[in-house]
């Protein structure tokens, strides 16, 4: 669990080229408790925001993803790389910059509701839940880290 205090905080957990395109859900308030991870789509259903902490870590880090592509139903399910899995949510392309000439993507859940069905498998599976939610934290730790170059 993490607290942010403000919306400049939870603006700095961003990078600076990705600050611009962040809107908070209407009705957000401070300060913000979030138990693993918050995301959030905007409102004109274009992106998707990721606010987490790395496990060990303590400095938030957010990413700024786009909905290339939506899911299409028609198409074999696909798996999401973070959470592993296929049913109860449209899969899909999210991508960001890396620098003004590089997009890096990966195949998520489209509205990173990945620890949710992740909670409802492990339950349905008789697993622990904080292994699987311990594995969804380093997914997107790594990659932040290797994608994105984000400490």
């Amino acid at each position: 669990m993490f607290r942010i205090e403000s919306e400049r905080e939870l603006l700095h957990a961003f990078r600076s080229r990705d600050r611009k395109f962040v809107e908070l859900p209407k009705g957000t308030r401070f300060p913000l408790f979030i138990q693993d991870y918050l995301a959030w789509v905007d409102p004109y259903g274009v992106r998707v925001f990721l606010v987490f902490t790395a496990p060990g870590g303590k400095q938030p880090r957010g990413i700024a993803f786009r909905r290339d592509q939506q899911g299409d139903t028609t198409m074999v399910p696909q798996l999401c790389d973070w959470c592993r899995t296929s049913t109860g949510a449209e899969i899909g392309l999210l991508t960001t910059d890396v620098d003004a000439k590089r997009r890096v993507g990966v195949n998520l859940c489209l509205d990173l509701r990945c620890g949710e069905r992740l909670e409802s498998m492990t339950n349905l599976a008789g697993r622990s839940v904080l292994d699987g939610t311990r594995s969804l934290l380093e997914h997107m730790a790594r990659f932040a880290r290797e994608a994105l170059g984000m400490a």
